[in-house]
């Protein structure tokens, strides 16, 4: 089976914990990740995700079944930064997010931070689309949407203007070479949260039971 990446196990994985705040998570810069469809607990369902140096950034670790109701993106030192809740609404339900404070305090008791619908409308040939709306607080509010592309493992994320605020596609190796489709390539543009980007991602792995 070819690596993900040769280094995971190394200083990142010993390294102390410190407070996350937003702005950890934000960047000038365009940003690559390597995610892996897998837990790192032994016969778990999750998703590992590496940044362009081969650390672990984010996990999921989800010990229930594939497209459980309830999962939490962590970072490397399992500090939680989102939990992800299904609530069954109808036909197609609905997933909110729960963002954490850099203190670790639970934030379930608040509104949620986000909420993601599945549409019905379709998106191009054979794609489904995700309306996503963003509400850090009660003054502000975003509106984003998931859009798939050519596959499951395939999708973008635009903001309400249709402008480009992340994608995702199956990694390739430099010899051009397209890894299994359990290997994927996050690229996210500038300035953007990229918590919030993996737990959208995450949301839309579980509508397809892929973690």
């Amino acid at each position: 089976m070819t690596k993900v990446h040769p280094q995971t196990f190394t200083a990142a994985a010993s390294a102390p914990p410190s407070p996350a705040s937003s702005d950890s998570y934000i960047t000038s810069k365009r940003e690559a990740f390597t995610l892996w469809m897998k837990s790192l607990v032994i016969q778990g369902n999750g998703c590992t995700v590496y940044n362009s140096d081969g650390e672990i950034v984010y996990r999921i670790d989800n010990y229930d079944k594939k497209g459980s109701s309830e999962v939490y993106l962590m970072d490397l030192q399992g500090k939680v930064l989102f939990t992800i809740v299904r609530r069954k609404l109808h036909v197609f339900g609905r997933w909110e997010g729960y963002k954490w404070s850099s203190t670790g305090s639970k934030g379930k008791s608040q509104k949620p931070w986000f909420q993601v619908r599945k549409n019905c409308r379709i998106v191009g040939s054979g794609g489904s689309s995700c309306k996503v709306t963003v509400r850090p607080n009660e003054a502000q509010s975003n509106s984003y949407r998931i859009q798939t592309l050519d596959g499951k493992s395939a999708l973008k994320i635009v903001d309400s203007h249709g402008g480009l605020v992340a994608e995702v596609e199956q990694k390739r190796t430099s010899s051009g070479v397209v890894l299994g489709d359990d290997v994927l390539n996050l690229v996210v543009e500038p300035n953007v949260d990229h918590s919030l980007v993996m737990a959208l991602v995450a949301v839309y792995g579980l509508i397809h039971h892929r973690m």
